[in-house]
């Protein structure tokens, strides 16, 4: 049985020629700073969002860590969305690791948190409270449905944290989804924060890595912060050779990928027992609600006839399209969704 995988974009496989360019490489000791591929990556990384410098990390929830302990000292406090994946999928590792206490702020459905609620969050100065440090948002913001975040939307925030003098970290996990669905530059959306990281193993189809970017001098402490977590690297150049051949040929290729997510979204739509709006369909994130049954009782029914799906909460079920799913794929998995919703029974209910 044929299985489409629309679990998430990080199942995504390297292209032919990231893999060419693997075996290629040039490399050094990137502990060293003598990764000449590396170094070329990070270089290529600073200049598309506009920020001075960048360091290379191995994965996403690393590069918000290492943000979160170069913007933070023990003890201080971060501000994040409620629904955001630093509060809900990195294994608290702000707190763990960095003694950063971790406030939330209600995300709306949009992925946006008001700006008076972040400026009524930040801390006053006084001895029986913590520092408020660091402001977070995220864009796309994965559990509001891949929304996206436009540079106005980031510059209120932004206005907030200087008046304070907070910092402003973006995770930018899918930040080129933004920029593609919004017609604008990366750097556009990444002006307004201090710092932002991006995945390179997500849309952008690489198997492994992630980048933090920002000033010269924060990028330089980031860089011993990522050697204490353990992401201090030898000859990475053959994993980062991958990630320049995606930011030179698989940035624009995410348009097709928003495409066959609202192409999904919009079937979707008209199988009964399920729930979305299409129209808040921005990028290649998909989430609904089923009406009839827990989520996972429906996953595992959709697993049964070949689709993967991720569990969000309750009934609520998210499909990720990306580079390997085209709309062929797509229309097949729609047509053993309708399947399962007959075996079911929902169709009467």
């Amino acid at each position: 049985m044929r299985t489409i995988d629309l679990r998430s974009d990080t199942v995504t496989q390297p292209t032919p020629e990231m893999r060419r360019a693997m075996a290629e490489a040039e490399v050094g000791d990137d502990v060293f700073g003598e990764d000449p591929t590396v170094n070329r990556l990070e270089e290529m990384a600073a200049r598309r969002l506009g920020k001075e410098a960048a360091v290379f990390v191995v994965s996403g929830t690393m590069a918000n860590l290492v943000s979160g302990l170069t913007h933070c000292q023990r003890g201080d406090e971060m501000i994040v969305g409620s629904e955001s994946h630093i509060f809900h999928n990195e294994v608290g590792g702000m707190s763990a690791l960095g003694g950063i206490h971790v406030r939330t702020v209600a995300n709306s459905s949009t992925g946006l948190t008001a700006p008076d609620e972040v400026e009524a969050a930040i801390r006053l100065p006084g001895i029986q409270q913590p520092r408020t440090a660091l402001i977070c948002l995220e864009n796309t913001h994965n559990r509001c449905g891949g929304a996206v975040l436009d540079s106005e939307d980031i510059g209120v925030i932004a206005e907030v944290a200087r008046r304070h003098d907070v910092a402003l970290h973006i995770d930018g996990a899918r930040i080129f989804n933004a920029a593609v669905a919004l017609g604008v530059t990366p750097a556009e959306l990444a002006h307004p924060a201090d710092t932002i990281s991006f995945c390179l193993s997500k849309g952008l189809s690489c198997p492994v890595g992630s980048l933090i970017c920002g000033s010269r001098e924060f990028i330089e402490r980031a860089r011993k912060n990522r050697k204490l977590v353990g992401g201090g690297m030898r000859q990475a150049g053959i994993i980062a050779a991958a990630g320049i051949v995606a930011l030179e040929t698989m940035v624009d290729r995410l348009a097709e990928d928003h495409a066959n997510a609202k192409r999904l979204a919009l079937g979707l739509a008209r199988l009964r027992g399920l729930h979305l709006e299409p129209d808040t369909v921005q990028t290649n994130i998909v989430i609904f609600d089923v009406m009839n049954r827990p989520a996972r009782e429906f996953m595992d029914a959709m697993k049964s006839r070949g689709v993967l799906a991720s569990f969000v909460s309750g009934r609520k079920v998210r499909m990720v399209t990306h580079y390997g799913i085209g709309p062929a794929d797509v229309d097949e998995a729609l047509n053993m969704l309708e399947a399962v919703i007959r075996g079911l029974g929902d169709v009467n209910r």
